[in-house]
């Protein structure tokens, strides 16, 4: 069965903080014995980062796909993007997408007010809960804002940043905005992903069991399973351990995502 799990979350060259070739992570989907492969590359459009700032031409980037599906005729290949949101750029991400037909968006909170998470800009002179709540109010928003999205991307992945002793994000600290957020991402029929890069940390999956029970029992059945892979290696990283997971939780089927629809698969 996890030959037919397509990797939601999956970086290429063309995102700035990976070096990962189409090439290689189609070869590596092949070895796994994939029937398919999705790359979902970075657009973070006023990223504080100024790597982040070069936007691949995705008509370009079309055509490459094309030329790769059809020298390997025998798996998938689709094309998916991982979009940076901020508040004042909602309209461009409408006109961003609309211009090329995405398989699949994943929405992704990188960095707020011109502060980065992963540079620790964010952090300077906050308590750790006083953060990681900010976050959430952030997401909140977002999520109430903007809708041009099929799954918001590793949703407590906060807890990952910033230069605190102990790396840790429990649930029933910030219940009530939590369950907002899940709350409207159910009403608008957009989903969540089961991000499996934190166990590369020593972390937890992204997000943990806690919340991910609760967008179960919140009647949430969108989730789709993704490595955030940068590199060969990490594509399908530990697919069975999220599978388990989700089925423990009582999850009977993730999402795989073609022409932004979502199909269903038994696990």
């Amino acid at each position: 069965m996890l030959e037919h799990i397509i990797d939601h979350h999956v970086h290429t060259q063309f995102s700035p903080d990976s070096k990962a070739k189409m090439e290689g992570l189609i070869d590596r989907a092949k070895t796994l014995g994939l029937k398919g492969v999705m790359f979902t590359d970075h657009v973070d459009f006023d990223s504080p980062e100024i790597p982040f700032r070069e936007i691949t031409d995705y008509h370009k980037y079309g055509e490459i796909i094309a030329e790769l599906q059809e020298k390997n005729k025998d798996i998938e290949i689709l094309t998916g993007v991982e979009i940076g949101y901020q508040s004042h750029l909602p309209e461009r991400l409408r006109s961003f997408l609309a211009s090329y037909p995405f398989d699949f968006v994943i929405c992704s909170l990188h960095s707020y007010d011109g502060l980065d998470f992963y540079s620790g800009d964010f952090f300077i002179g906050k308590e750790q809960h006083e953060a990681y709540d900010e976050y959430f109010q952030i997401v909140k928003k977002s999520v109430e804002n903007y809708h041009d999205f099929d799954v918001y991307g590793h949703l407590d992945h906060i807890y990952r940043c910033g230069n605190y002793p102990k790396k840790v994000l429990h649930y029933a600290d910030y219940k009530e905005v939590i369950d907002e957020i899940l709350k409207i991402l159910i009403q608008n029929g957009k989903g969540i992903e089961l991000n499996t890069s934190g166990l590369r940390r020593g972390l937890a999956m992204f997000p943990g069991i806690d919340i991910l029970r609760r967008y179960k029992n919140l009647g949430g059945e969108i989730i789709t399973i993704g490595s955030d892979a940068h590199r060969n290696q990490d594509l399908h990283a530990n697919f069975q351990d999220a599978v388990d997971l989700l089925r423990d939780l009582g999850f009977k089927a993730i999402a795989q995502f073609r022409q932004r629809r979502p199909v269903f698969l038994d696990i």
